[in-house]
C-alpha cells in the first residue's frame, strides 16, 4: 500500500539538487514529454507562461486555459505545440465548457497544472455568492480536476499540480465561515485559506486517486518579481506583508529573496516531470524539492515574510482534508467521485 502524506509523514526533502535559484530549463533538463498533453490554466503570463513554455520545449502539447484569449493568443504567439481555450476559474459554467470539449477529444490527460490564481482583491464574489479568491485559487481548482478525472485515470500516468503558495501560512481553513459572511473580510486571510485549501486538496486528491497512477501536488513557487499577481495590492498592504520599510522602499532582504520569473516556474516543473517524485505525492514542494513541515506553534498569523519557508501542519491534517472535500461538492454542486 502506498503511503500517504496525511500530517506531513512524508515531508522531507529528497536532495533533489535544485535550489531556490534553479531554473525551470535546468529542471526539464533530460526530460522527454512527446506525446504528453498538459493543460496549464492562467498559462499565458507570469510563471504559468514560462511553465507553458517549458513543457512545449520538452514536446508536450500545452492546452492554455486563459480569460482574455486575445491577450493569450499574442503572449502566446511562436510557441509550437499549443491550444488556446478560454477558461475562467471563478466561472463554473466556463469551466464546464471546457472540461466538456476536452473530454469529447478522447484524449487522456497527463499533466494538469491548476496555476490560475488571484491575490489581493477586495471582497468579491461569484455568481453562487463564493468569495472570489476562495472560488479562483481553489473551488475552480477542485471542480476543473474532479470534471477531468477520466482523462486523468486514462492517461495512466498523470499528474496534478496546484500551484499554491506560502501565503498559506496567513490562515487555516475556516470551515464554519469559508465566504467571510460573517467575519470581517481581510484580502490577506482569504488569500491564506484559499491556499491552505489547495494544499488539503492535494493531500487528499492523491490519497484518492494514486490506485489509479494519478499523483497530486501544491508548491510554493516563491517570491517572484515582475509577475501580475502584486497588481492590486496598495504599499499599505507591502508594508504590512514586510516587503517595504516605512518610507515604502523595498527591504533590501526581499530584493535579494526575490526570484525571477523561469526560477518561479521551477518547482511548478519539478513537480509535473521530476522521476524523483514517481513513488510519492500528496507533498506540499518548494525550491525544486519538497519542503521541511513546521512546528504546530510556527503560525505567522498573516504575517507572511520572505524569508519563512516550510509547510503548516494544518494544511496536510487529514481530517481537514476529508472535510473540505465534502464541503467542496457542496459549494460547487460537483460530485468528484473517485473511482
Amino acid at each position: 500500500m502506498k503511503a500517504n502524506n496525511y500530517q506531513g509523514v512524508l515531508q522531507k526533502p529528497i536532495g533533489s539538487g535544485f535550489t531556490a535559484a534553479s531554473t525551470s530549463t535546468e529542471v526539464i533538463e533530460g526530460i522527454n514529454l512527446n506525446g504528453k498533453i498538459a493543460i496549464v490554466t492562467g498559462g499565458n503570463t507570469g510563471i504559468g507562461l514560462e511553465t507553458t513554455k517549458t513543457l512545449s520545449s520538452a514536446g508536450a502539447t500545452v492546452i492554455v486555459l486563459a480569460r482574455n484569449l486575445e491577450k493569450a493568443k499574442t503572449n502566446l504567439k511562436g510557441i509550437p505545440n499549443i491550444e488556446i481555450e478560454e477558461g475562467d476559474m471563478m466561472n463554473p459554467l466556463s469551466i464546464e465548457r471546457f472540461a466538456q470539449k476536452f473530454l469529447l477529444s478522447g484524449r487522456p490527460l497527463h499533466l494538469l497544472i491548476n496555476n490560475a490564481g488571484i491575490m489581493w482583491v477586495p471582497l468579491q464574489r461569484d455568481q453562487r455568492g463564493i468569495e472570489s479568491q476562495l472560488a479562483t485559487n481553489y473551488l475552480g481548482q477542485f471542480h476543473l480536476t474532479a470534471k477531468l478525472w477520466t482523462a486523468l485515470k486514462q492517461a495512466n500516468g498523470a499528474r496534478v499540480v496546484n500551484v499554491s503558495s506560502l501565503g498559506h501560512h496567513n490562515a487555516a481553513f475556516d470551515f464554519e465561515d469559508p465566504s467571510f459572511e460573517k467575519r470581517d473580510y481581510q484580502t490577506l486571510l482569504a488569500y491564506g485559506q484559499s491556499k491552505t485549501a489547495s494544499n488539503l486538496f492535494a493531500l487528499e486528491l492523491d490519497n484518492r486517486a494514486k490506485d489509479f497512477n494519478v499523483r497530486a501536488y501544491a508548491l510554493h513557487p516563491g517570491s517572484i518579481a515582475g509577475t501580475e499577481l502584486g497588481r492590486n495590492a496598495d504599499v499599505e498592504q507591502w508594508k504590512q506583508l514586510g516587503f517595504l520599510d516605512e518610507n515604502g522602499n523595498i527591504q533590501p532582504e526581499v530584493l535579494a529573496g526575490l526570484k525571477t520569473i523561469p526560477q518561479g516556474a521551477a518547482t511548478t516543473i519539478f513537480a509535473a516531470t521530476s522521476p524523483l517524485l514517481n513513488a510519492i505525492g500528496g507533498v506540499y514542494l518548494e525550491d525544486g524539492d519538497i519542503a521541511e513541515l513546521l512546528p504546530t506553534d510556527s503560525s505567522i498569523q498573516a504575517n507572511a515574510k520572505l524569508h519563512q519557508n516550510g509547510v503548516q501542519e494544518y494544511s496536510l491534517d487529514e481530517s481537514s482534508a476529508k472535510r473540505l472535500w465534502d464541503l467542496s461538492q457542496e459549494m460547487t454542486g460537483v460530485t468528484f467521485s473517485i473511482s
